[in-house]
């Protein structure tokens, strides 16, 4: 498929720029590196948006996160590879990435309030909402992912 617009940040650099200052923002909060890299592994996955799933697990990997971990991510809830803090926020991110179905339960939110701080909780609650935008923007322009020539 062909990209529908070929760069958003030209298109429209002030709402991407206030975009990237969210994204800095939640970078320095504190929260681990891995565990926000799966969060937006995780959501991509669900949303299907193969540029921001390319664009992770890269991240994710030179960054250190071994290629088991990523391989898991589909099915964490079968997996011992993820700690209390990285299962709370997977299971947060997929009540928040599927919102109209789950309506963000209680017990996802119970495993979260368990684990992160209110300013934690505030701040993955950004990351989640942040990559469903980016996974909608390069979905909707029809982004395409690089082809690495190991392929």
């Amino acid at each position: 498929m062909p990209p529908r617009l070929t760069n958003t940040f030209k298109a429209a650099p002030e709402a991407i720029k206030a975009m990237m200052a969210v994204e800095a923002s939640i970078r320095a909060s504190g929260l681990e590196y891995s565990l926000l890299e799966l969060v937006k592994m995780r959501a991509s996955q669900i949303n299907g948006c193969a540029f921001c799933i390319h664009m992770h697990a890269t991240d994710a990997r030179a960054h250190g996160e071994t290629e088991m971990r990523l391989y898991m991510l589909n099915a964490w809830r079968e997996s011992t590879l993820y700690n209390a803090r990285e299962r709370a926020a997977l299971a947060w991110t997929e009540a928040l990435t599927r919102v109209a179905e789950t309506g963000a339960p209680d017990a996802d939110y119970d495993l979260v309030k368990a684990v992160f701080t209110e300013s934690e909780q505030v701040n993955l609650t950004l990351a989640i909402g942040s990559i469903n935008l980016w996974n909608r923007l390069q979905i909707g322009f029809r982004a395409a992912h690089p082809v690495d020539a190991a392929r």
